[in-house]
């Protein structure tokens, strides 16, 4: 509690759409520890200073998007020198590190990772649903996810300020490191005749839920434990994500509760 409390303190003090101009303000801002939600920088940018700066990123993993100086010069009319960064409004957290705090209190995990949820009120939904549901934390990609910025906040009612949320590199790798640690990988996908009923949630699990446009990838899938789907009767035959997910949250809370 005291670490939800401490790190809840320590999100709120941040500006939910802080921006940063100009490669010197960029380098420092990461070299202070600022967590960078995106960065865009110009194409056929250049120079001692920018080299400086590209060897950090690559020190730090942080990746950007190359884009035409007019879509800078859209964003701010400062003196951007060819570089935005925008400041995270959370602090981004590693599921290494929270799943074994998570087996030293004594508690069941139960989380839940999003591949390739790219909408930022779906996140903030699905989030808020999480948080009430009793998720450890959300794992999501680097890149391919939705940025957490102030309309995903705000959707989630502050939910992204409470619940851990872990950005990782790779999903794959993740997953596997949650079933060497005794984690059940449950995908909701319709690539399956198993309906989401027929899966035992009370052990361990970490919850599965892709875009829907394109589902869970296949890397995912082929690791993972179980595949279920949510059963459908009516002429459209889906469901947003967030509500997918709600749908699978509450099935497992409510066969964990017994």
């Amino acid at each position: 509690m005291q670490q939800s409390h401490q790190r809840r303190e320590r999100n709120e003090k941040r500006e939910s759409n802080q921006m940063v101009f100009g490669i010197r303000a960029v380098i420092e801002a990461i070299d202070s520890g600022k967590e960078i939600e995106s960065l865009f920088i110009q194409r056929g940018l250049s120079g001692s200073l920018f080299l400086e700066l590209k060897s950090l990123l690559k020190d730090h993993n942080i990746g950007f998007q190359q884009v035409p100086v007019e879509k800078l010069n859209r964003i701010t009319r400062k003196n951007h020198q060819g570089v935005i960064a925008v400041i995270s409004p959370i602090v981004y957290e590693h599921i290494e590190d929270i799943l074994p705090l998570i087996y030293e209190r004594g508690e069941v995990p139960f989380l839940l990772m999003l591949d390739g949820v790219t909408d930022v009120r779906n996140m903030g939904a699905i989030a808020r649903t999480a948080e009430c549901a009793g998720v450890h934390a959300i794992i999501v990609p680097k890149r391919g996810s939705a940025e957490i910025n102030p309309d995903a906040i705000k959707t989630s009612a502050g939910a992204l300020y409470k619940i851990p949320v872990c950005r990782e590199d790779s999903l794959g790798k993740v997953g596997r490191f949650l079933i060497e640690s005794g984690v059940q990988l449950v995908v909701s996908t319709e690539k399956t005749k198993d309906s989401i009923y027929d899966v035992d949630y009370t052990g361990p699990i970490c919850l599965i839920m892709g875009a829907e446009d394109v589902g869970v990838s296949d890397d995912l899938i082929r690791i993972s434990d179980k595949l279920a789907k949510i059963p459908m009767y009516g002429e459209i035959g889906s469901l947003n994500v967030s509500v997918s997910a709600a749908v699978v949250m509450y099935e497992a809370i409510r066969q964990r509760g017994k």
